[in-house]
């Protein structure tokens, strides 16, 4: 016998043939709720859809709702709260009000607030503690705010992080299942007193960021002006020349590769003195000093801010021949060299031509392996290596090409460093405050490559210590 409609009829026997197994009838999928019909509803919707849920949209127009997901419901408030246990709550705070006037139908229901503020402290509880008190007889869940409609729409969620906190353990329970099956990665963050912290979370700014984009600015600040003082004021006051015209792309070119390079060894300097400081603590048991902390964690940051000022100076070399003031100037040269019969010897020796095109192919490698270092840096395909290529292309070929960009700074003013109209009111020129950093970071690895400090630096990363006995220096042998 079978129901159907509510009604129970006799099995036909033809039926029978259709499964000649008895296999039991497909399960109904589960049914959800979704509070909300703008872009996050309709977005979590459509995924939800496409996960094998049922879901069922609550209105206060159901009869006017705009285009929905193909296969959803759309019902008034109350009838869809009635129809499934999961609310999702995809409403602005200020629009709570209707959620007050409706706790007897959400009592022992499970909401997973979603909602997120425009900016910090802008009230004075959280919006999902706010949520609770509004509606005691439910289990308020807040989670899931990290996630973006685009993201939701487009299946951007594989291995995804979110944040689930509650004071129910049964309700976040049943939205970490239901993450799970969306492909989430689910992390409990404790009860609803979290709330505050994970609303914070979407309107964090590049946390990350910060450290990096501040020295990078405050960087090319200084060399920057830098620059003006020493060739545009310094042109205007003792040469009496206005070559201000060279600011938008001369200077520029020159900071660009400067604070390139200074970055890039600034990704590299923490760990070697994080090298150092071990070895002179003879262990590995005590914590770095948090600003050595904070600074290894941001290298991947610097590393590609590094890169990126690295395509700019390649953008703004290439583009270098075409302007005005390099055209008049080939140019001229060419009409005066026709005017007096007469050319500009070539250098037999070699010397200028080795020298630029040793500075130009040492700049084109050290580009080539700064985008090879680059593209590991994407997690599509970094997680695609082993530890040991991965740590290979980011220490072995990092200092490679801290090396080599550090030779082709170094060739840039192989013949100048001694010429004393190079230092312009007596301050040295910039390719040599920035060739500082790079030099001391490749004086340091090459000190911790020195087989002494190797073997004993190595000892203290597998567990050794310095003030260790015998007995325990055995067993950290064993392991």
């Amino acid at each position: 016998m079978t129901v159907v409609n509510g009604t129970s009829e006799m099995m036909k026997p033809e039926s029978v043939s259709l499964h000649p197994l008895g296999a039991a009838a497909a399960p109904v999928p589960e049914m959800l709720c979704i509070f909300g019909t703008g872009d996050l509803g309709h977005s979590l919707g459509l995924r939800l859809l496409q996960s094998g849920y049922r879901v069922v949209y609550g209105s206060r127009r159901p009869h006017s709702c705009g285009l929905l997901p193909q296969g959803s419901q759309v019902m008034s408030h109350e009838a869809a709260a009635q129809s499934a246990s999961l609310i999702f709550i995809c409403v602005h705070r200020e629009h709570y009000g209707f959620l007050e006037t409706m706790a007897p139908h959400l009592a022992g229901k499970v909401l997973v607030d979603l909602s997120n503020n425009l900016k910090k402290g802008i009230y004075p509880e959280p919006n999902a503690a706010y949520l609770q008190r509004l509606v005691p007889g439910a289990a308020v869940v807040k989670g899931l705010n990290t996630l973006s409609a685009w993201a939701l729409q487009n299946g951007l969620l594989a291995g995804k992080q979110v944040y689930l906190c509650g004071n129910s353990a049964e309700a976040k329970r049943a939205v970490a299942e239901m993450s799970t099956k969306l492909g989430l990665t689910v992390l409990d963050k404790g009860s609803l007193s979290a709330a505050g912290e994970l609303e914070d979370f979407p309107l964090q700014l590049f946390p990350e960021w910060r450290l990096p984009l501040r020295v990078a600015v405050g960087l090319t600040a200084f060399f920057f002006f830098y620059l003006v003082i020493r060739d545009v004021i310094y042109g205007y006051v003792e040469q009496d020349k206005d070559i201000s015209y060279r600011i938008m792309v001369s200077l520029a070119n020159k900071v660009f590769p400067i604070v390139s390079l200074i970055m890039l060894a600034l990704c590299y300097l923490p760990g070697g003195i994080a090298a150092f400081l071990q070895l002179y603590r003879g262990t590995k048991y005590r914590r770095f000093p948090d600003w050595l902390d904070r600074w290894m964690l941001c290298r991947k940051q610097m590393g590609l801010i590094a890169l990126g000022l690295a395509f700019l100076h390649v953008i703004y070399t290439f583009m270098t021949p075409t302007r005005y003031s390099v055209r008049h100037k080939l140019i001229t040269l060419v009409v005066d060299e026709m005017k007096n019969n007469k050319s500009i010897p070539f250098d037999f020796d070699n010397t200028e031509a080795w020298g630029q095109d040793s500075f130009y192919a040492l700049g084109i490698l050290g580009f080539f392996l700064y985008v090879l270092l680059g593209l590991t840096s994407l997690p599509s395909v970094g997680g695609s290596l082993s530890w040991r290529e991965f740590n290979f292309i980011q220490s072995k070929l990092g200092h490679l090409t801290l090396f080599i960009c550090t030779a082709h700074g170094y060739i840039y003013g192989w013949n100048k460093f001694l010429r004393p109209s190079t230092y312009k009111w007596y301050t040295p020129p910039v390719y040599m405050l920035c060739l500082i950093v790079p030099s001391v970071v490749l004086v340091l690895k090459a000190l911790v490559l020195l087989p002494c400090v190797d073997r004993t630096l190595t000892r203290i990363r597998q567990g050794w210590e310095r003030n260790q006995t015998t007995e325990e220096i055995g067993k950290v042998t064993n392991l």
